[in-house]
């Protein structure tokens, strides 16, 4: 980073079903949430990014920036950013780029959604807008289509298993029954997720991330100090459609991004001790794995084996990630920065890291969190 940048306040609502709140009443709860957290005072806020991807579609709400910014006393200045599932991480990445730019010193970044307003049908055709709508969309793809055959041709290649997939799901409702802020707090077996009912072949329903409300706030300053400094702040991009791709199997945008990041923290990625990664669907969180660099290709289940027997480190998702904790799509990578926090502090280690993403990985964010007393 070119200056130093810290996290500096925090708040979340509760992620799930709200159906008698609205945009405003979210993003007000998180904002005064982070506000109470950092000890500031709403006047030091300097600057407002809003994430958001379908307040036009399911909300009937456009202009999120000045909404929000009306939250404050003074009103300062507001914009929105849209990069679909991954909008919390380009509204972070953003808020980062004004502060090493001297344009702001103390940055408000809310992610929040609100989409459970609509039927399933239309929440599905909405979310389509983070597909190609030329190549992907005239064939009739959903996204638990898309990524329904990214599973299909990931086990013809590496030869995983339904039995093997299904223990993705159950680790990350197993993490999330210890968090207050999930939507879904409750164990899920692998033969429970096995038996659900199909959605997209060979995916179930319990292996698709829920239709969710929320928001999330982060506070970063160059002026207002923390423990917390952001070490890294990187994003990648790669084609929308997976038609136009060399391979489904494998994100080049999570791999590059992942790349950059490490560099510019001047870290080694084994000392990456906290981990929450976009696990849209449990395919994504497999693959996931292997572009980050934990885990070979073709044996990113091996984590979550490791983790279901409990022989091995529970450093991934540890919130419950987007499967238990509910997917309010702007609001996931704010969220994730959130939890990074959260476990840094609690276990005193030194880095983690954000990795959020929007479509099939189409674009990506990933953030990486130091924590400053763990180095001292």
């Amino acid at each position: 980073m070119e200056k130093d940048i810290f996290l500096v306040g925090q708040g979340l609502t509760r992620f799930g079903e709200h159906w008698d709140r609205s945009l405003l009443n979210l993003m007000d709860e998180a904002t005064e949430a982070a506000l109470k957290n950092s000890g500031l005072n709403a006047l030091d806020v300097d600057l407002v990014i809003v994430a958001n991807m379908l307040g036009e579609r399911t909300n009937n709400q456009a202009h999120l920036g000045a909404l929000a910014s009306a939250l404050l006393p003074h009103h300062p200045p507001a914009l929105r950013i849209e990069s679909a599932c991954g909008s919390g991480a380009m509204a972070l990445h953003t808020a980062a780029a004004y502060l090493e730019s001297k344009r702001a010193e103390t940055v408000l970044v809310i992610g929040v959604e609100k989409m459970t307003d609509v039927s399933v049908d239309e929440v599905s055709a909405a979310l389509m807008g983070a597909a190609d709508s030329e190549l992907d969309a005239p064939s009739g793809l959903t996204f638990p289509g898309i990524f329904g055959l990214i599973t299909q041709r990931y086990m013809h290649e590496y030869g995983l298993t339904r039995e093997q997939l299904s223990l993705v799901s159950a680790v990350h409702h197993r993490q999330g029954k210890e968090n207050p802020f999930a939507q879904f707090r409750f164990d899920v077996s692998p033969e429970k997720v096995t038996a659900s009912p199909m959605v997209a072949d060979p995916l179930r329903l319990l292996d698709c991330s829920p239709v969710s409300d929320g928001a999330a706030v982060c506070i970063l300053s160059t002026t207002h100090r923390s423990e917390l400094r952001l070490a890294a702040s990187q994003i990648a991009s790669d084609s929308v459609s997976i038609t136009e791709r060399a391979s489904i199997t494998s994100f080049s945008a999570t791999r590059d991004a992942m790349q950059r990041a490490l560099k510019e923290a001047e870290i080694d990625r084994e000392e990456i001790r906290a981990l929450e990664t976009h696990d849209c669907f449990s395919m994504a969180a497999i693959i996931n794995m292997e572009d980050l660099g934990f885990a070979e290709p073709g044996e990113g289940i091996s984590v979550y084996e490791r983790i279901h027997a409990g022989d091995y480190p529970t450093f991934v998702n540890k919130s419950g990630g987007l499967k238990s904790c509910g997917h309010p799509v702007a609001a996931t990578g704010i969220k994730q920065m959130i939890d990074i926090a959260k476990q840094l502090g609690a276990s005193k280690e030194q880095y983690g890291l954000a990795h959020n993403f929007g479509g099939a990985c189409a674009s990506c964010g990933i953030h990486i969190l130091e924590n400053l007393d763990a180095s001292s």
